[in-house]
């Protein structure tokens, strides 16, 4: 006869009952049976509601999703011409991309008489680089592919969940006012 280890809805241990005797048990209190560790000498089992339980699962499994930060990858373009000013225009950008927790690709475009002077492009990227200094990191160093060049940056630091972030923005939870 096989036998089960047999917790009840509040969580408390029963004891060892042949599967007849707990089916048995569990639709007394008009519950189900649930086998919640297959895998295990003797298996266990939960008297409990199944629906009220796959309903709470998939609440927790909402909540987790709600709560995760998604990455992205932003994309920062160039020209060997860029100017001093919209460089720091760009460089602006992509820190507020690696704040945020995004990947920012950084590419630079190359026009005719301008492929000669890869030079001036890995340098800008280089220059991008150092920059965002301690918000990212260089996941990919600049590489030519056709007639671009591009690196892509990495965050160093996580950041924080929308929801956290919202918050903090109101200064309700920090006890500013």
């Amino acid at each position: 006869m096989p036998r089960v280890l047999l917790i009840d809805e509040r969580g408390q241990k029963l004891g060892e009952f042949l599967t007849q005797d707990a089916i048995r048990l569990a639709e007394e209190r008009g519950l189900d049976l649930v086998e919640v560790a297959p895998n295990a000498r003797p298996p266990v089992c939960r008297i409990a509601d199944h629906g009220r339980m796959k309903y709470e699962k998939k609440k927790r499994e909402a909540a987790a999703r709600k709560n995760q930060v998604q990455q992205q990858l932003k994309e920062v373009k160039l020209r060997p011409k860029t100017d001093d000013h919209d460089m720091n225009v760009k460089v602006g950008h992509a820190m507020r991309f690696l704040e945020q927790g995004n990947k920012v690709k950084v590419t630079v475009r190359f026009r005719g008489r301008e492929m000669a002077h890869r030079d001036i492009g890995a340098d800008q990227c280089m220059r991008i680089a150092q920059a965002v200094g301690d918000l990212g990191t260089i996941e990919s160093h600049p590489r030519m592919e056709g007639r671009q060049m591009f690196m892509i940056l990495a965050p160093t630091r996580r950041p924080t969940p929308k929801k956290a972030r919202e918050t903090r923005a109101d200064g309700e939870e920090d006890g500013e006012e």
